[in-house]
């Protein structure tokens, strides 16, 4: 036990914050019991249970910065083995409980960072808060600082630290290099409170696991990328993983459409057509506007759409250029909305033009 656990105790017991002050209390106890002196942790909780007040549960807290985010219906992620085998890791280190607990997810736009940290959460059977940005930036000169150190105090008076993670998503808004030309100062300075108040919740809480995202890590500040224990690189997509993903999606959503006739290999061949494929975020809602937008009276209308939005306009491409894509006659009659008949004879003029 710390000399800071005492303060902490005085500290809340003057504040009259209960809650803290019996958070406090068990992490104390819960510092006996892993130290063998198992009668006087007993003694604390003891004490706790008979002062028949309620012991707060980290689902109870609330916050004007911190908002507590719904996992439990979460869908799995398709992540690449690569990815999911570092999700893995940070499951791992944080049952290690050995202080590593700070975790930077850091890729493009869409690529599956924040759905990771949920999954993170639900894995560790903890409760999730998010950051809310919106209320923590001021216009006003030194608020934002203050709201951050505000934010960092409530993560630390959080009952219950070993069930919950706190995600910092795209946390660039208030994180980019200190020392960038187009930065104003008072970011740099919101930088430098992060990193002071991140050093002192590694002091005061080692459990509380911090997760952050950035779609812009080549403009984060490097002292901050130092103050966390692992970074995650979610660009790491190849074709074959977002083909993955998107019969994944398709196979999800295509169930909820009536009149569409389900086309798995026509729907595969478009993606393997496409010279690029968008990352997941992106990709999920191409899909789903694509049966969401089509046609209930024209049956192959979704697949048209999916081709415009990944390859090209399917209207002004003509039955000899799909042909050449390796698209056959009946694809091509889905595609075009053409009879068969007609691709069929556009195909042998254009053959006969050939010869």
């Amino acid at each position: 036990m710390k000399k800071q656990n005492i303060l902490n105790l005085i500290k809340y017991h003057v504040e009259r914050n209960e809650n803290a002050f019996r958070n406090e209390a068990v992490n104390i106890a819960k510092y006996f019991d892993a130290n063998g002196d198992y009668q006087l942790a007993e003694y604390i909780m003891g004490l706790i249970a008979e002062s028949n007040l309620y012991v707060p549960q980290a689902s109870d807290f609330e916050s004007e910065f911190l908002k507590q985010i719904d996992i439990r219906e979460l869908q799995p992620l398709n992540l690449p083995i690569e990815i999911s085998n570092d999700i893995k890791g940070v499951i791992n280190a944080v049952n290690h409980n050995v202080g590593i607990n700070k975790f930077l997810f850091e890729g493009l736009p869409g690529s599956g960072k924040t759905e990771a940290a949920k999954q993170v959460a639900r894995l560790l059977d903890r409760t999730l808060y998010l950051v809310d940005f919106e209320h923590l930036i001021d216009s006003k000169l030194g608020q934002t600082n203050k709201n951050i150190a505000s934010v960092f105090t409530e993560i630390n008076r959080i009952p219950c630290a070993n069930k919950v993670v706190i995600l910092f998503d795209e946390i660039d808004v208030i994180a980019l290099d200190r020392v960038n030309r187009n930065d104003v100062r008072e970011m740099g300075r919101v930088t430098s409170t992060i990193l002071r108040e991140l050093d002192r919740l590694t002091d005061l809480n080692k459990e509380i696991v911090i997760i952050a995202t950035t779609n812009l890590y080549a403009n984060f500040d490097k002292a901050l990328i130092r103050r966390f224990d692992a970074v995650i690189n979610f660009d790491r997509y190849s074709k074959e993983d977002l083909m993955d993903v998107a019969e994944h999606y398709f196979t999800s959503f295509v169930k909820n459409f009536k009149g569409i006739s389900r086309d798995t290999r026509l729907f595969k061949k478009i993606l393997k057509t496409a010279s690029e494929l968008p990352y997941p975020g992106e990709l999920k809602n191409i899909i789903k506007t694509s049966l969401a937008f089509s046609d209930a009276k024209v049956e192959y209308d979704y697949l048209r759409r999916l081709y415009n939005s990944l390859i090209g306009n399917i209207e002004e491409t003509n039955v000899e250029q799909l042909h050449e894509q390796g698209f056959t006659v009946r694809e091509i009659e889905k595609l075009k909305g053409e009879s068969k008949s007609s691709v069929s004879r556009k195909l042998s003029k254009e053959e006969e033009i050939d010869e």
